[in-house]
């Protein structure tokens, strides 16, 4: 059921879960609650999910959950590409090969997929269920307590939503986070920021591989193939160095542009005509300094913050919910939505998240380091681990994140 939110409009309701933020870990947790036989509201800001967003790359991790709960399918036929491998290319040299057919089938390829896709069919699976609401349009403004502090619901844009639990899934500037009083943790880990844009022509689907380009005195730029014939470009930055690269003008970012990835020199320069085709993400990694309080959990990026490296958003927000799911069930029905229950989520995906945040790290130097050294010892490295028991390990680990996190399908009704 979907309702939009009026200005003027004064509607109040009650449910068992109140989820904020229509992405990828939202509606994955909603459907999962709706199966489990509870009443599921979603709020979102947004009045359209079908929007331009940077998170195409779907894992293997979150491929096989999202086809356990009937959606990867539906998602799939309005369009993909699927990639093979993964390359780290340095000027002709190819310097990391990772190839995801080694891994066992049908989940042996990485899924560029536009988020709206997935998103749709998230939302129609979401709606066979009478106990759905789907609130779009609609900012949340603020948290409602009950006299001892807890969390009973939101409110905002003249709608009230009352709910055992609220879910903050409202991603890395989470606004349900900030009203909670709970900080961010942000880190500049990376020191990095990328430039995202996308091109069209018939040179952008070549190729099955995501790309890591280095070149001679450029950034590395990541390359792949997006659905229909669009070709995705993440041209990393100095963190905080994208004003002095765009003090030059148009003509100078363009010219950065084509040096960086030159095979895509006569698109962009066809294709880029304003600074506003181009989407500067600012990267950091960071976990919030608590996961939940009473009434109120977070999941996904609202919870913890992630680089682009090796694709992990959506993979680590489905998986998220898989988690949390046994948790929210068992919290309304004991009628616990206590912080100390709550944090069950948090005590026990923590370890996951703590585990890719680290391997990010060791990717992000491999990946984008210069100098001399980094030059001169990157393609040795890469040929000596392509050949040890720490690739395939590496391989399972960016592919599945926890492999043992499985769908609790027991707590699903007719």
């Amino acid at each position: 059921m979907t309702a939009d939110v009026h200005e003027g409009a004064v509607e109040e309701e009650q449910t068992d879960v109140c989820v904020v933020g229509a992405g990828p870990a939202g509606l994955t947790l909603a459907l999962l609650l709706l199966r489990s036989g509870l009443r599921v509201t979603v709020v979102e800001k947004s009045r359209s999910h079908q929007r331009e967003f940077r998170g195409e790359i779907l894992q293997p991790g979150a491929m096989r959950i999202l086809d356990r709960l009937g959606v990867l399918e539906g998602a799939r036929e309005r369009g993909c590409h699927e990639h093979r491998r993964f390359r780290l290319m340095e000027q002709d040299r190819v310097l990391l090969d990772i190839d995801y057919r080694s891994l066992p089938a049908p989940y042996d390829h990485l899924l560029s997929i536009p988020q709206s896709h997935l998103l749709t069919q998230l939302l129609l699976s979401c709606a066979e269920f009478t106990t759905f609401r789907y609130v779009d349009g609609c900012r949340v403004t603020d948290l409602l307590h009950d006299d001892r502090g807890r969390v009973t619901g939101i409110t905002g844009d003249g709608y009230t939503c009352r709910a055992a639990v609220v879910v903050g899934a409202d991603g890395r500037f989470s606004k349900v986070r900030r009203l909670a009083g709970i900080a961010a943790g942000r880190t500049e880990a990376f020191d990095q920021d990328v430039l995202w844009f996308k091109l069209r022509g018939d040179r952008a689907a070549d190729g099955h591989d995501v790309r890591v380009f280095r070149g001679s005195g450029s950034s590395p730029v990541l390359v792949y193939g997006s659905w229909p014939d669009r070709v995705q470009i993440g041209w990393t930055l100095p963190h905080k160095g994208y004003q002095a690269v765009v003090r030059g003008g148009l003509g100078h970012v363009k010219q950065q542009l084509a040096k960086a990835v030159p095979a895509y020199a006569e698109l962009i320069d066809d294709q880029i005509t304003s600074l506003r085709d181009l989407s500067l993400l600012d990267v950091f990694s960071g976990r919030a300094e608590r996961w939940a309080t009473d009434g109120l959990v977070l999941i996904g990026d609202a919870a913890h913050t992630h680089s682009p490296i090796g694709a992990q958003g959506i993979n680590l927000a489905v998986q998220d919910a898989v988690v949390l799911h046994p948790i929210l069930v068992e919290a309304v029905r004991l009628c616990d939505t206590s912080a100390a229950f709550l944090s069950r989520f948090e005590e026990t995906r923590a370890p996951d998240i703590e585990a890719m945040m680290r391997l990010q790290g060791m990717q992000s130097k491999a990946m984008l380091s210069t100098g001399a050294f980094a030059t001169k010892v990157r393609p040795r490295l890469a040929a000596v681990v392509r050949h040890t028991p720490l690739y395939r390990r590496i391989l399972r680990t960016i592919a599945y994140g926890n492999p043992s996190i499985r769908v609790a399908e027991e707590l699903f009704v007719a």
